[in-house]
Formats: structure tokens, C-alpha cells, sequence
């Protein structure tokens, strides 16, 4: 089976927030300061309700039966139906495990409410078994099947006190983790226009997962020690050839932990 390392990245849907607090004579920044100021209020936090979030980047990592992609979804002025809808036609393609780390609780709920609100078909993606009755016991949507793996969820043993960040684990074991960028930092890169250093910092966190997700995979038995080695030779080779500076600089920070150890 394929197997779909995701990550995305997302930025408040100023268009909501003018609609929802009744803004419309206000600039961007505006509305996204009276949005974090309304949900501060409310709960104590910036972090918005899934609904008012609008994706910007979606950014993978793909391990086919004989190769290894680290891509970002369409072109970088493509259009957020244009990514959402290239996200769910990969899937319905190819049918593959996805893999996220708290795609459950974030990534997956905001594709929900964008496919929603841009009429993105996913049949593929919702099916329960109706049609396909491998689905009805393995399927996207049910947190302890295994086509979605949720790797925070997972390792937490499904208990909301042992989860961790994605910074927190890819350090313990020895990944690169952040590299001068984290997710509160989107929003102001966007209005500075640096929608490439966004598409960026994704891929960089779907390979931390991906990593996270070899790891996992050599503990549950999946990869014995030297398939494990293996796989991680594959994707350092891919990273030396991509000739791309947040990859290389990736490249560089996984070494240098590995040459501490």
C-alpha cells in the first residue's frame, strides 16, 4: 500500500471573520486581530475554531511501492479548492494510508469544512463500507482503524494527557524538529507575501512525521533494523538530490544530530 505522510498549513479566513463580527470597511490584519481578540475572549487562546481556519499549503511525503516524493500540493498561486481537491483526488486515486501527526484533530476536521465550503467531491475518502467492504472495517474516518494513522493520538494511547507536540518527539529522537519557523508564525509570513517559506516549513514537518512514522513502524515490527536503515538511506539520498535549500538545510540539522550520537 502507498502510504501518505501529510501535513498542512492554514491562516485565519478573514472573508468568515468579516461575515461572522460584521467588519466588511476593515483591512485583513484587522479582521484576523478582531478574530484572535473574539476567541481570546471566549476560550483564553488564539488558536480559532477549526471552521475559521483557510488552508494555504498541504505538503507530503509519499512512499510508493518503488520511490519516495516530498511534493506541496499545486502551484503556488493555486487556489484553496484547487489544493483541497488535488488532496482528496490523490486519495481517491490511490487509496493510500495516510499518516499525520494530530491529523485527527486538526488536519482532517479543516479539510472537512473546506471540502464543505467548496463543494469538493471525496468519495474515496468517505466511504464506510457501503461500496467497498474493505472500507467497512479499515477506513479513513474511525480513530482506531489504521488507514488514517494519527501518530500523536496512536502514541498517546488515545488519552488526551499524553499527548505531545510534533517539536517535542521529532527532538527526543534525534529529527531536526522546527527549523526557524513554527505554525504561529504563518499568518504574518503570509501577509509578507512569503507564501514559499509556508509550503516551506510544511514539508519540513511532514518529514519530521514521516521520520516519526519509521521509527514507529521499526518498534511495531513492520521494518526489521535493516529495512528500517534502509528506508532511512532512501530519503537522506532523496534529500541530497532535491537541490532544495530548506532541504538541504534539513538534511544538514538530521546529520549533525546523527554525528552527535
Amino acid at each position: 500500500m502507498n502510504t501518505l505522510v501529510f501535513d498542512i498549513e492554514t491562516i485565519p479566513d478573514v472573508a468568515l471573520g468579516r461575515r461572522l463580527h460584521g467588519v466588511d470597511d476593515v483591512d485583513d490584519d484587522s479582521v484576523a486581530k478582531i478574530m484572535f481578540f473574539k476567541q481570546r475572549q471566549a476560550r483564553q487562546t488564539d488558536f480559532l475554531p477549526l471552521p475559521q481556519h483557510r488552508i494555504v499549503a498541504i505538503s507530503a511525503v509519499l512512499r510508493s511501492r518503488d520511490d519516495l516524493h516530498i511534493f506541496t500540493l499545486g502551484d503556488i498561486d493555486a487556489t484553496e479548492k484547487e489544493i483541497v481537491q488535488r488532496f482528496y483526488d490523490g486519495l481517491e486515486r490511490y487509496s493510500p494510508e495516510l499518516v499525520s501527526w494530530n491529523g485527527s484533530g486538526f488536519d482532517l476536521p479543516v479539510l472537512h469544512y473546506r471540502s464543505l465550503l467548496h463543494g469538493v467531491k471525496a468519495e474515496r475518502y468517505w466511504e464506510l463500507g457501503d461500496s467497498d467492504r474493505e472500507f467497512r472495517y479499515n477506513n479513513y474516518l474511525s480513530r482506531f482503524h489504521w488507514r488514517h494513522l494519527d501518530l500523536m493520538d496512536v502514541l498517546a494511547g488515545f488519552q488526551f494527557g499524553g499527548r505531545s507536540s510534533l517539536e517535542q518527539v521529532a527532538t527526543l529522537l534525534g529529527f531536526p524538529g522546527k527549523l526557524g519557523m513554527s505554525g504561529d508564525q504563518v499568518w504574518g509570513r503570509y501577509q509578507s507575501g512569503d507564501l514559499k517559506a509556508i509550503r516551506d516549513y510544511c514539508e519540513t514537518d511532514a518529514l519530521n512525521t514521516y521520520l516519526i512514522y519509521l521509527r514507529f513502524q521499526l518498534v511495531r515490527g513492520i521494518l526489521d533494523d535493516v529495512r528500517y536503515q534502509a528506508e532511512l538511506e532512501r530519503l537522506e539520498t532523496k534529500l541530497r538530490e532535491a537541490g532544495s535549500p530548506h532541504l538541504d538545510e534539513f538534511l544538514a540539522a538530521w546529520r549533525s544530530v546523527r554525528d552527535v550520537e
